[in-house]
């Protein structure tokens, strides 16, 4: 296999590729480190073992809802997405956006529980031990790592896969570099480092999708209008139809294969998004504010429920438009390009060797903006890679951090030394998964197998860990053995399926549909089998929930002390205490957000897997092409009413594919890129003006103070008073 992926034309060098990777790298970790310097000069922050996971919980919603777009968008977002797009038509694209949304929505009501439950932990895995015990937890914590590295070499292998083919960059160079810039700002800045860069990344990433989209709608000379290319998609589906595809065609939400696709895609982000120590998520902290765990369960901020709850659904929402709109335009155009010689496999198809190690999106940018397109896309799924693997570093390291180092090896470990651990887990983690996904290369494995196995090992624990929280009676045996019994009849499911559809095990066919939707399917369903038998076999449990409550924070008091800042006591972390009327008031808090979440659960999930998508598929409907470029011309049939009212829901929600994919885009540039800013007007200002007033000399910072732990609440980055934090000479 050659380091190319199979591409013949390389249009960048590889001193620009190794420019885009370590120096954008370098620059992101200087500006962390800045960042941090400005946040402990001016505001007073220390960077204690709780700042490191939890970010001092003084992050807003509108900065949950860049980290949350952020975190949700690796690699797979844009280029699987734009794969099935090519493989499948506009069904892909859809399928993908809406079957990754769900479950974060879904897992509303899990995070509420998660804080009612146990408010002080720093994992989820912290809670199965406080409930199960060693064996149980153990059991998680293996699952819980799988799902992490299975994340990690994804975005590795993804981005050095595009690295390789657009500026021939060594692949195996490519995944021990990718990662350098985002351990050192990690390690620096720790879960606010990723808060921060996050939103410059959401913010890059929505400006070249922006670009993409108006360059093959509006300005390309190939194609350069929405009509054009739904002409070019006619004439590719002529040329080659889709098998299953109704009528073979790209422009039908009716694809057996798409469907297939959906199925695997769901069940597999369940897995992703329930045990990586880190999808979003969102809890409710000690003192009545919403943490938000993003980034996997780590990303943490403390906001009213009022705030953060809207900006957690913003952000979810927000992250739908990108690898729909970002698919439908590269994935249809490298479809409606690939007979013209502007595309760099022309006269031939994509091989699907390509298509599934992602390079869908860098060759149909190439043919829509060349050198232009090469660098714009090594940008984007830099951007993408890297901010995933922040979150990827951060859950790695609370893992051993809190569930390894301290709970089996040094129970006594203060603030500074789970720091400085939770520092060399992210050194190791990241050389080790560099060298497994540098071996998954030479071994022909690919993203896309990557993505499409990850529910068969991972989505088995699914079930159990969701009834460690709403079900009291589950005993530890249930929780402890159904998982690695999914497992085992799911890779059963996944290899008996491919040897009986092949004949053999190759890596081609046991990555097909059928057997990964066998192995996805058997996963995250046998625990549903397996849990009520073990716990009515051995006894249910009648859990009382005390002991999940006990779970302390790390001891920080040391670290304060050092810094040479004086701490009250009720900043010192230590475990939660709290008074009758303040535990009611919170507990009504979490009702009132249980009740909301719940009501938006199902009314998305509906709305995004029902009454949006089904008409269409139900009825077979080829868009038209003024249904796809803005106006619908969708008949109405006469003769069939069941038909007829279906073809009316569809007008009635899509009155333009193209057009509503980049009003959404639109929307969530204000969400993410906007809204953050007029949150954090303050915090900036006060950050500008004490720099400005500290060189003039007019003012220098306080070096003997109280912290800023528990700031205010009017920004996006919290700050203390300004009388606190600056005084004069």
């Amino acid at each position: 296999m050659s380091d190319t992926a199979g591409a013949a034309y390389v249009p960048l060098s590889q001193g620009f590729g190794y420019g885009i990777i370590l120096g954008l790298g370098f620059a992101f970790a200087l500006g962390m480190i800045g960042t941090t310097w400005a946040l402990k000069r001016y505001h007073g922050e220390v960077q204690t073992s709780e700042a490191f996971s939890t970010a001092g919980r003084t992050v807003k919603s509108g900065l949950v809802a860049a980290a949350v777009v952020s975190s949700w968008t690796w690699a797979a977002t844009l280029l699987q997405s734009s794969g099935v797009a090519y493989d499948y038509g506009v069904s892909g694209p859809f399928w993908y956006a809406s079957g990754a949304t769900v479950q974060i929505l879904l897992f509303a009501t899990i995070a509420i529980e998660l804080k009612r439950r146990a408010p002080n932990a720093h994992t989820f895995l912290e809670v199965i031990k406080a409930r199960y015990g060693v064996v149980t937890h153990i059991v998680f914590l293996v699952f819980g790592l799988m799902t992490n590295i299975l994340v990690t070499a994804m975005l590795l292998t993804g981005g050095s896969a595009v690295a390789s083919s657009l500026c021939g960059v060594p692949t195996a160079a490519a995944c021990f570099l990718l990662p350098v810039g985002v351990v050192l700002y990690t390690m620096f800045g720790g879960i606010k480092a990723t808060f921060l860069t996050d939103y410059v990344h959401t913010v890059i990433i929505l400006a070249i999708v922006f670009v993409f989209a108006f360059s093959a709608y509006a300005t390309n000379a190939v194609v350069g209008s929405p009509g054009k290319v739904w002409e070019l998609l006619v004439e590719a589906g002529k040329r080659h139809p889709v098998s299953g595809n109704h009528e073979g065609s790209y422009l039908t939400m009716r694809s057996q294969q798409g469907a297939v696709f959906f199925v695997i895609n769901i069940v597999g982000n369940f897995g992703t998004v329930f045990l990586d120590n880190g999808k979003p998520l969102f809890l409710f902290c000690s003192d009545m504010y919403l943490i938000c765990l993003l980034g996997y369960y780590n990303k943490a901020i403390a906001a009213s429920p009022v705030d953060a709850l809207p900006g957690y659904v913003m952000g979810g929402l927000s992250w739908f438009a990108i690898p729909w709109l970002c698919a439908t335009t590269m994935g249809l155009a490298a479809l409606a390009l690939e007979n013209n010689p502007v595309f760099p496999t022309y006269p031939n198809r994509m091989p699907k060797a390509d298509v599934s190690a992602g390079l869908v999106l860098p060759y149909a940018a190439v043919a829509l903006l060349g050198k232009g397109g090469a660098g714009a896309t090594l940008l984007l799924i830099f951007m993408a890679v890297t901010s995933a693997s922040s979150a990827e570093l951060i859950a790695v390291s609370s893992i051993w951090t809190y569930d390894i180092y301290q709970t089996y090896i040094n129970p006594k470990a203060d603030g500074k030394f789970l720091i400085r651990m939770s520092h060399v887990s992210c050194i190791v983690y990241a050389i080790v998964l560099a060298s497994f996904s540098t071996g998954l290369f030479y071994a022909g494995i690919s993203m896309g197998y990557l993505y499409l196995m990850m529910g068969c090992i991972i989505s088995s624990a699914v079930i159990p860990a969701t009834l460690s929280l709403m079900w009291k009676d589950q005993n530890w045996q249930a929780a402890a053995f159904s998982p690695p019994l999914g497992l085992a009849c799911a890779l059963i499911a996944w290899l008996v399926t491919a040897k009986k559809q092949c004949g053999a095990l190759t890596v081609d066919c046991t990555g097909s549909n059928n057997p990964m939707l066998a192995g996805n399917v058997t996963a995250l369903l046998s625990p549903l089998v397996f849990v009520p038998v073990l716990t009515f076999a051995f006894g249910r449990q009648n859990y009382d929930w005390v002991s999940m409550k006990m779970i302390r924070k790390g001891d920080d008091t040391e670290i304060i002390r050092r810094a040479s800042v004086s701490v009250e006591s009720d900043m010192v972390p230590v475990a939660m205490t709290m008074s009758a009327e303040a535990d009611a008031a919170e507990q009504a808090k979490l009702k009132k957000a249980a009740i909301i979440s719940r009501s938006l659960t199902a009314f998305m999930t509906i709305v995004m897997l029902v009454l949006w998508p089904m008409p269409m598929y139900g009825t077979g409907y080829i868009f038209s092409k003024k249904f796809f470029t803005g106006k619908s011309s969708l008949p109405t049939s006469r003769h069939d009413w069941v038909v007829g009212r279906a073809q009316l829901l569809i007008r009635a929600f899509v009155t333009g594919w193209v057009v509503v994919g980049i009003m959404w885009l639109f929307f969530s540039s204000f969400c993410v890129g906007l809204f953050p800013l007029w949150q954090g007007r303050k915090t900036m200002a006060h950050t500008v003006k004490s720099i400005i007033l500290d060189i003039s000399g007019k003012k220098h910072p306080v070096t003997h103070g109280r912290a800023s732990i528990s700031g205010t609440e009017e920004d996006g980055l919290e700050t203390p008073d300004e009388k606190t934090a600056v005084k004069p000479e």
